[in-house]
């Protein structure tokens, strides 16, 4: 890799193409074929790309929205990535910016590497937010391994819709203060490693029932509002020197004159809102440009690339038509728009971009995540204290793979155990104790997280008919879609790793508190 030049030896040394050239930053494939590869390598030589940004594969949730590609799991994608950052550096005439999301770790992108808790595991975390800053940090240093500079979280939305599609779990939850709170030590851990960060998704993608890779959600709240609340984080975080904001694509008349224009779109939003008003100096990155809630709408190869250019991104990430955005740029910015967008990009470059990075192990997350699993424990209501623990009877909901929360409990107590609807048969009537466990195949709310309404139905039918300790090992969210109210007590884990499935057994045992604090709300 060369070795980064200071802009003011760059200014005078890149073409107007070439500079132009760094603000896309495409997408790049960790699984790719070689012929895939081969492209990429082309469009690095002839465009002058600043950067790249990695996911999965062309399966991944990233560019398979409806989920109609079957994902192919590599054991070495890791160390695949690795390889081939290096290989594409080598190509490279100008040191490449690698970015990718790693909100709960590499492992939001690549398989065995490690995992972190999400973010509203984290929002549960009562008055420790040096746990967040040592996420922040090791996920950072995980990143760093790969050979990536810039880690594209922590998410600053504040969650207050139960129903958001895409949000939900990667936010630290819905009050301003504390998302802003964690979002700052997360921050400041990534930055300790030298590693940037990226806050998302400006202005605010909390209060939505659309997933913006699938269409264009609608806010309609007043200015007032925003600035009040989804705006807060956005605010303090410029206050603090945040290094780059994501611009979402989310439709919110009130901070564009009443236009239904997406945000990434709009120079009401990024121009006079967050650089005049909001003040802020660093580099704005687009959400990715292939998502259908812009992408559909665009069908001119060049043209999205140039509006989200004129509307304030200096970094225009996932464009698929980069040779053509680029010749639209050329066509119709001035060379003085351009060259305020090149610095911007060019001295986050010079502060990412070290000419020796130390290789370091992957880190070991299972010290930190055994910590934080012990602080987010959440007792929603009741006590276990009035469960007979001596006569009752295990069932599993969801995935019956996990069982490490009743094999622990089993060490010490001996009881039955079901798994799921089909062996429930006449044992239930055995007992008038019920201990569930919760595992949501999915941490996103739709189809009901995955759940039956055959299961859902189940737990409310025990709820109300037997005594019931209820462990959840998952999103929050799904206690939405029960009736919890005559429950004995309801436990949140979050997850559902083996740690937090073993810290939740000892609380059980009666071995320990749950200390933490739900940081959504829960309808009553």
């Amino acid at each position: 890799m060369n070795n980064i030049t200071a802009y003011s030896k760059a200014k005078t040394t890149l073409s107007l193409s070439e500079k132009v050239g760094q603000l896309f930053m495409p997408a790049a494939f960790i699984n790719d074929s070689e012929e895939e590869i081969l492209q990429v390598e082309k469009l690095i030589s002839e465009a002058a790309i600043g950067g790249l940004c990695f996911f999965h594969s062309r399966a991944s949730a990233a560019t398979n929205f409806e989920g109609k590609k079957k994902i192919v799991y590599n054991e070495n994608s890791f160390e695949t990535l690795r390889k081939l950052i290096q290989r594409y550096q080598n190509k490279s005439k100008y040191p490449l910016l690698i970015s990718i999301d790693a909100e709960w770790g590499l492992a939001m992108r690549i398989e065995n590497t490690p995992q972190y808790p999400y973010a509203i595991t984290l929002g549960a975390i009562q008055n420790n937010e040096y746990l967040i800053f040592s996420l922040g940090k090791q996920i950072a240093r995980d990143c760093k391994t790969a050979g990536i500079h810039w880690n594209l979280a922590p998410v600053v939305d504040i969650n207050n819709n139960p129903n958001n599609p895409v949000i939900g779990y990667r936010s630290f939850g819905e009050n301003k203060y504390l998302v802003t709170l964690k979002a700052a030590a997360f921050i400041k851990g990534t930055e300790i490693e030298g590693v940037l960060s990226c806050i998302k998704h400006f202005p605010g993608h909390g209060d939505t029932a659309v997933d913006s890779h699938l269409g264009l959600p609608l806010i309609e709240k007043s200015k007032e509002e925003l600035i009040k609340n989804e705006l807060f984080p956005f605010q303090h975080l410029i206050n603090e020197g945040v290094d780059s904001i994501m611009a979402g694509h989310l439709s919110i008349p009130a901070l564009a004159d009443g236009d239904k224009i997406p945000s990434s779109l709009s120079k009401k939003m990024l121009k006079d809102l967050l650089r005049d008003e909001m003040n802020f100096k660093g580099v704005i990155i687009s959400d990715a440009l292939n998502m259908h809630a812009i992408s559909k709408n665009y069908t001119t190869k060049g043209a999205l690339e140039w509006l989200a250019f004129d509307a304030g991104n200096d970094v225009l990430c996932f464009s698929e038509h980069v040779q053509e955005g680029i010749k639209t740029i050329l066509n119709n910015a001035t060379e003085e728009q351009i060259e305020e967008s090149f610095k911007r990009i060019w001295l986050l470059k010079e502060k990412a971009i070290k000419k020796e990075v130390p290789t370091v192990p992957l880190s070991n997350a299972s010290v930190l995540n055994k910590a934080i699993a012990k602080e987010s424990l959440t007792l929603f209501q009741g006590s276990i204290k009035d469960f007979k623990r001596h006569n009752f009877i295990g069932l599993t909901i969801g995935s019956t793979e996990d069982s490490t929360f009743f094999d622990t409990i089993a060490e010490e107590i001996s009881f039955q155990k079901v798994d799921g609807l089909q062996q429930l048969g006449t044992q239930l009537s055995k007992f008038d104790n019920v201990l569930i466990a919760i595992y949501p195949p999915k941490a996103k709310p739709a189809n009901l997280f995955d759940i039956s309404q055959e299961q859902l139905d189940l737990i409310d039918t025990l709820i109300a008919t037997k005594n019931v300790v209820l462990y959840l090992f998952g999103n929050p969210y799904v206690l939405n879609h029960l009736n919890t109210e005559k429950a004995i007590a309801v436990v949140i884990a979050y997850q559902n790793f083996e740690t937090f499935q073993v810290n939740a057994a000892q609380h059980f045992l009666g071995h320990n508190t749950a200390p933490g604090k739900i940081p959504v709300t829960i309808k009553s």
